[in-house]
């Protein structure tokens, strides 16, 4: 072989080679790591300024201060600062339960170094227990104490499956006490930086350990009884639904879940079967629909509990903003597994007047104390039309039927924030959340609307007193709900609550011939009431916490207050851009509105059938054509006449049709 030939034949050989090589080179080049020291003060390696969106923003919320990009590569949102508080609230009294068992107090800055010891003592016992104070201060005897920021090796373990930016679990190291370790898990290496960041800003890394992991295994991975944490929090952007199997399972007995919702569309009933496919429950569109979508959430956390011969007993649920959160406690016990199938429940809703009755899918008998026999239910409670209004009826659930919230609980998490309200910045709508909770009827579910029943029949709406004063003054129970601003939560059926709404309207009577006679209204306003109301105001109408003006439902504070777009690698900045984007999109799928000028040019194009019928009498003022039809109109019209007339007439057998047809 010649010299040339060889040359040739190395050199067509070795050029993939050398440009793959090249490739490398250049890319490793491009993906060297730029100095973090460079990074974090927001310059580029060789001193070149990072461009706006890339620099990072400052937030100091309660106790803690994190740093992340102002890019939405990172998820960060200020409204949730109410639920972080309330979660930190929460943690707080289970720990001071936990760990009182274990003969540990914890101590919270800003509360008074006080035992508690038990109220309304006679006279007779109050010697006694100024004796018992004084054993209990005795030098020798002073109990173990937890304080914020150390560790605690009896205490708890604590897991945030999704912490991004890493604030709650740094504020959990911060605020509360009692805590052994707090891992804090993100699946993005980018969100993991940040937290090791802000992690070593706020100076507890003794406390909280970054992890880069899915959530699900990490959780599967700690389903050993001595490897389970004690808190579980999960506030994902959207459905919780993935993570709910692995988070019963690594939950120890009598551990706390903690779980947050955002996708209110399907749990509202927006998308029913999106919501059986997440949760196991057709969510229906109702006045009632922020609890219905917390019972529904319940229903799941049991369902998957009840596969692993669990249960859930919930602690405090919550209905916020565009959100729900739920605080559970998880259980092990076969016995017990068996009652929740009585728990839970199917829900037939009128689409007429919206009436709504609960049929349970099991039923438990026997006497109390004694053995327990469980069999199915039997239904169902309402006939194929609604008795009201003769309207079909609509299925939904099934959906948690109990009480949804621990009175006792709820009291202790009340009573430590309002003994500390310099603890929290949401301290006061804290307050008034909790007080409406322990005002509600707790084995009542669901509500009605003060809009629904007066829409419904068309007339004046009475005043929350009104409603409410002629409920109590029949004999019923009646309270609030912390998940809608009018909501009327009681036990009395739905024919009472009608016959109250037709006394009312005799004060204000609805116009009867501009009702349809197959409307609700029409049904529902012909039958007399059998129950007179009394609508005098009573002075027990007017629950303590409206009285005292407590923030119980609190206004937007400022614009855009609600869900932020998903966190993205690389993402774009937020502020003036996002705020252009939504601008743009506002409206985008409605016709954008025309003048009048372009309005009346536009029905001039159509003829005027009056005209052409010879009976329009407008003239020159009408808003439609009033020209003769022009004869190029009339030749295009005919090919399409002859046309029609050749297929209603197709030729015979004999006669030709044209050239090339046989």
């Amino acid at each position: 072989m010649s010299s040339a030939r060889i040359v040739l034949w190395l050199n067509l050989t070795l050029r993939p080679s050398c440009s793959l090589c090249r490739a490398r080179f250049i890319k490793g080049q491009l993906q060297t790591p730029a100095n973090p020291a460079a990074m974090e003060n927001g310059t580029m390696p060789c001193g070149e300024k990072r461009p706006l969106e890339a620099q990072e923003t400052t937030v100091t919320e309660g106790a803690a201060k994190i740093v992340f990009p102002s890019a939405n590569e990172v998820f960060y949102n200020p409204v949730q600062e109410f639920n972080r508080d309330l979660t930190c609230a929460v943690i707080t009294e289970f720990a001071r339960i936990q760990l009182e068992a274990k003969g540990i107090q914890i101590k919270v800055p800003g509360e008074k170094d006080v035992q508690k010891v038990v109220v309304d003592l006679s006279e007779q016992e109050e010697d006694k227990a100024e004796l018992k104070e004084g054993a209990n201060v005795a030098p020798g005897d002073q109990p173990r104490t937890a304080a914020v920021g150390e560790i605690c090796e009896e205490g708890l373990r604590v897991l945030e499956g999704l912490a991004a930016s890493g604030l709650r679990s740094i504020r959990f190291a911060r605020e509360v006490p009692g805590l052994r370790s707090v891992i804090a898990n993100d699946a993005s290496s980018r969100a993991v930086d940040l937290i090791r960041h802000n992690v070593q800003l706020n100076k507890v890394a003794h406390l909280v350990q970054p992890s880069q992991a899915d959530a699900r295994m990490l959780m599967y991975q700690h389903q050993r009884v001595s490897e389970r944490f004690e808190v579980i929090d999960l506030d994902p952007y959207g459905s919780p639904a993935p993570f709910l199997d692995a988070a019963v399972q690594a939950s120890p007995a009598a551990g706390l879940l903690c779980v947050t919702c955002t996708d209110m569309a399907v749990l509202a009933g927006n998308s029913g079967e999106t919501c059986y496919s997440k949760y196991g429950a057709m969510a229906l569109k109702s006045r009632a629909c922020h609890e219905m979508a917390l019972r529904i959430v319940l229903h799941s956390l049991d369902l998957r509990a009840n596969c692993y011969q669990r249960f859930v007993v919930p602690l405090l649920s919550i209905s916020a903003d565009f959100y729900v959160r739920v605080f559970v406690r998880v259980f092990t016990g076969q016995a017990k597994v068996k009652a929740s199938a009585s728990k839970q429940a199917l829900v037939f809703q009128c689409v007429g007047c919206g009436a709504f009755h609960l049929q349970h899918l099991g039923k438990a008998s026997g006497p109390s104390g004694g053995r327990v026999k469980f069999s199915a239910a039997c239904g169902p409670p309402v006939a194929p039309e609604c008795e009201h209004c003769g309207q079909r009826h609509q299925l939904g659930g099934p959906l948690w039927a109990e009480p949804i919230h621990d009175l006792d609980f709820v009291g202790r998490v009340l009573e430590a924030v309002s003994a500390n309200p310099g603890r929290f910045h949401t301290s006061e709508r804290i307050r008034g959340v909790l007080s409406v909770v322990t005002e509600e009827l707790p084995d009542v579910p669901l509500y009605y609307t003060l809009d629904q029943l007066s829409s419904t029949i068309h007339c004046s709406t009475p005043s929350l007193l009104q409603l409410r004063s002629a409920l109590l003054h029949a004999g019923f129970r009646v309270s609030l709900s912390h998940a809608c601003k009018n909501a009327v939560k009681t036990d009395a059926p739905a024919s009472a609550l009608w016959d109250i709404m037709r006394c009312w309207e005799k004060g204000c009577p609805v116009k009867r011939e501009r009702l349809s006679e197959t409307s609700p209204a029409f049904r529902i306003l012909s039958l007399e009431p059998r129950l007179q109301a009394n609508f005098t105001i009573r002075d027990d109408a007017n629950p303590s916490s409206r009285q005292r003006g407590l923030k119980r439902f609190q206004a937007n504070p400022e614009a855009n207050w609600g869900p932020r777009p998903r966190a993205r690698p690389g993402g774009k900045a937020g502020g003036e851009a996002m705020g252009d984007r939504r601008r743009l999109l506002q409206n985008k799928r409605k016709e954008p509105a025309e003048d009048l000028v372009q309005r009346a040019a536009r029905l001039k194009t159509f003829p005027c059938k009056k005209f052409k019928e010879g009976t329009c009498q407008r003239g020159n003022q009408c808003c439609y054509s009033h020209r003769p039809p022009t004869p190029e109109a009339t030749a295009e019209a005919t090919p399409t006449n002859c046309l029609q007339t050749l297929n209603q007439n197709p030729p015979g057998p004999g006669a030709t049709t044209g050239p090339g047809v046989d």
